[in-house]
């Protein structure tokens, strides 16, 4: 049924029934760490396949803390999938912190609220690097699916790009912006500025306070 990208010993699969229906759970091992991707529908062998590749969040995705979007757009992500009625959800393990670990990335937590330093200068202050994310697992289990091209639903253009490096050809990235709050429009702002990201939103953000002055 599908390409040898995995030996047997490195990928199993089952049906997973959730609350917002049926997936094929499909669990791999890649570059020392347990991966899983969510199937639903038909996708082998479709191009602009929708696709998210979610980078593992634990405090977001598990807890719901504010301070990112990380658990708001692993919701929306899924939702989306299931409205389209086909479409896969990559969640990457070993990318906490945007691949520093937990410990770490509660460190620099400590430095965000103490020195109001901000996501990126947290990490530095501390001697760790911004972002050692790898994506060759998710373009490898995207090739064990026979996805044929994807529709990607980030804001971060490096991803679009790491993706293409290896081999999975993205024919549009879609947005996923999620409203900021109080709590994380620091992080978004640094996200959007220092790295890149595409979050038109933030600027809306920080507008309403000088609106709402003219009342």
């Amino acid at each position: 049924m599908y390409e040898q990208a995995f030996g047997e010993d490195e990928v199993a699969e089952s049906d997973l029934v959730t609350r917002r229906g049926t997936f094929r759970a499909v669990a791999f091992h890649a570059d020392g760490h347990e991966h899983m991707a969510l199937v639903f529908g038909v996708i082998r062998m479709r191009e602009d396949v929708l696709v998210r590749v979610h980078s593992e969040c634990m405090t977001g995705d598990i807890f719901g803390a504010m301070r990112c979007e990380c658990g708001e757009q692993l919701d929306a992500a899924l939702d989306a999938i299931v409205r389209e009625g086909s479409g896969v959800l990559v969640y990457l393990r070993g990318h906490e912190g945007r691949g520093i670990g937990l410990v770490a990335k509660v460190r620099t937590h400590v430095l965000q609220d103490e020195q109001g330093l901000d996501t990126l200068d947290s990490a530095t202050t501390l001697g760790l690097p911004v972002d050692v994310r790898e994506y060759g697992p998710a373009a490898r289990v995207l090739r064990h699916l026979l996805v044929r091209s994807v529709r990607l639903m980030s804001n971060n253009p490096d991803k679009v790009r790491a993706l293409e490096e290896h081999g999975i050809p993205v024919s549009v990235r879609v947005p996923l912006l999620m409203p900021p709050n109080r709590h994380n429009i620091g992080y978004l702002t640094a996200k959007r500025d220092r790295l890149g990201h595409d979050l038109p939103q933030v600027e809306v953000f920080t507008e309403q306070p000088h609106a709402a002055d003219h009342r």
